[in-house]
């Protein structure tokens, strides 16, 4: 008895295996539908008022990283890549976002926003020309010097993702 139940477990157990494995090739967690092989991501040109330093080379890393990482693409530098994604930081700002009793700041608000041109050489109805624009909110208790790379590590990551999801994800 003790036999045909480890039997019974065995089989009950490889037809999981199996059910999980031949699902990954038709299944993507990404979500993503990308045909292409090549991408060249140029730097981002820092055309915001308030110019931070390594902010314009920051999120060009972050998002060609999230991009790569998602997709399996090959990086290029060429013109002839199946995609292309070029852009602007348009806008480095910090707004108060909170008041607290007695009219003074309670929160103060990081604004980070870009202008991405993605070119989609395999099907250029898939192309685009978009402002995507992410904040985070921090105490006015704190500088923005204090929190500043904390808060550009988030809104990049943020930026990232919707970037990523508009050029290969459709959301």
């Amino acid at each position: 008895m003790k036999l045909q139940n480890k039997k019974v477990n065995l089989n009950f157990v490889s037809f999981l295996l199996l059910i999980f494995f031949s699902s990954c090739g038709v299944y993507s967690f990404s979500g993503a539908s990308i045909q292409g092989k090549t991408l060249n991501m140029h730097t981002l040109e820092n055309k915001a008022p308030n110019v931070v330093p390594s902010l314009s080379s920051n999120l060009t890393v972050k998002i060609k990283s999230r991009i790569l990482s998602q997709s399996g693409l090959a990086p290029v530098n060429t013109e002839t890549s199946d995609y292309d994604i070029s852009g602007a930081i348009n806008t480095y700002q910090v707004t108060v976002s909170g008041v607290s009793s007695g009219s003074a700041a309670s929160q103060n608000r990081l604004t980070i926003g870009v202008e991405i041109k993605f070119k989609n050489r395999l099907d250029e109805k898939a192309s685009f020309t978009q402002t995507f624009s992410r904040f985070a909110d921090f105490p006015a208790t704190q500088s923005l010097q204090a929190v500043e790379t904390q808060l550009i590590e988030e809104i990049g990551n943020q930026l990232a993702d919707d970037i990523f999801n508009k050029a290969f994800v459709n959301w």
